[in-house]
């Protein structure tokens, strides 16, 4: 028979049990409690790091597009200043070419594809034509009303990474998530894009040090791919891209790997107007049609304007003519008319009547449909006769 004793100690051991219980339980709340606080806060980390990662990226972007905008302005201004000694037009005669080729291209077109490498591929088809056809401009507008706009700075991005010099590409492009797969597509070779070995007048290049003084006189140093920097009588901005035109053009000059070597930052449109060499291509954004018009970066706009569609005339029966500034505009899967009915600041409803020539450069088209990157290869060589002369 149990006694009043045995009942407390009973009743002792259970409390104590459940104490012991109680604390188990709470010490195992508070350390998923923090295991989840660490969890989270790891998360809000990664997460600003890709978002800064991302506005640096954007910000890289926009000050390129602004510099290439600039530089356009300042050639158009020279080009202007020089009109009464120079014929520009493409019959211009000598080696140089003073006429400048741009091409228009939807940006929803990379949406199309369904997987990020076959973006990265499509974009490159787009980089290769233009590199082909020695295109100096190359706008991405949106089609779609302001919803794409992803496409569209994903598209440039990656024409702006093909279109600058393999050894600069590192200085210039940090680790992005739209340029993963750009190592897919087919390099452009074209002619800045010179090996080690290579010699030209002219060469791209990065500013690899802040601004330095020798004698009083402002100078800096670019790397131009070489085994050394190149010396500009300049004072310029750390990580800057420049062209520069050396004081001697001879290969045993540029080459040696000894001894000082001495430049000039010149505009990136020299080397195409003195002496004919296709200096790549300029990547704009656009917010939609109607501003691939109106903000041209030439003072004096796109004096001949070619639309493309399958309901245009025959290309063939076009003629040559007399120009400035060539612009030829492509649309999406949609066409030229989807980006008109999304574009509100413009009244128009015939899309014919926004350009002086509209054609169709494969009028007897096999298939129902022509993809824009075919179309954009099939209709720059079909105006070939039309661009150069």
């Amino acid at each position: 028979m149990e006694t009043d004793s045995d009942n407390k100690a009973s009743k002792v051991k259970k409390r104590d049990d459940f104490n012991d219980s109680t604390k188990s339980k709470n010490w195992e709340s508070k350390k998923e409690k923090k295991l989840r606080k660490q969890q989270k806060f790891l998360e809000q980390v990664d997460k600003k790091r890709k978002s800064d990662q991302n506005q640096e990226c954007e910000d890289n972007l926009k000050k390129k597009a602004r510099l290439n905008s600039q530089s356009f302005e300042e050639d158009g201004k020279n080009l202007e200043k020089n009109k009464d000694k120079e014929s520009v037009s493409n019959t211009a005669p000598g080696k140089g070419r003073p006429y400048t080729v741009s091409i228009a291209v939807a940006g929803s077109i990379i949406d199309n594809a369904q997987t990020p490498p076959l973006k990265a591929y499509l974009a490159g088809q787009v980089a290769r034509a233009a590199a082909i056809f020695c295109v100096d401009e190359v706008i991405i507008y949106d089609d779609t009303g302001g919803h794409g706009t992803m496409g569209c700075e994903q598209m440039a991005r990656i024409l702006q990474f093909l279109e600058c010099p393999q050894y600069l590409r590192k200085l210039l492009f940090p680790i992005h998530p739209d340029l993963q797969y750009a190592g897919l597509t087919a390099p452009l070779d074209i002619p800045h894009h010179l090996r080690r070995t290579e010699a030209l007048p002219y060469r791209e290049g990065v500013v690899s040090s802040k601004p330095r003084k020798d004698g009083g006189k402002d100078y800096s140093l670019v790397n131009v791919g070489l085994d050394r920097d190149c010396r500009v009588s300049k004072k310029l901005k750390k990580g800057v891209r420049v062209t520069v035109k050396f004081e001697d053009a001879s290969p045993d000059y540029i080459l040696k790997s000894k001894g000082k070597l001495k430049g000039t930052v010149v505009s990136p449109h020299l080397p195409r107007r003195e002496d004919g060499l296709y200096w790549g291509y300029t990547v704009r954004i656009a917010s939609c049609l109607s501003k691939v018009f109106s903000e041209c970066p030439f003072q004096e706009g796109y004096d001949v304007t070619v639309g493309t569609s399958e309901k245009g005339s025959d290309s063939r029966l076009l003629k040559p003519q007399r120009y400035n500034h060539l612009l030829v505009v492509f649309g999406g899967v949609e066409g030229l008319e989807y980006a008109l009915e999304n574009d509100e600041s413009v009244e128009e409803d015939d899309v014919s009547k926004l350009f002086q020539q509209y054609v169709n450069t494969c009028p007897s088209q096999g298939s129902r449909t022509i993809r824009t990157e075919e179309a954009i290869l099939i209709s720059l060589n079909a105006l070939s006769h039309f661009m150069h002369k």
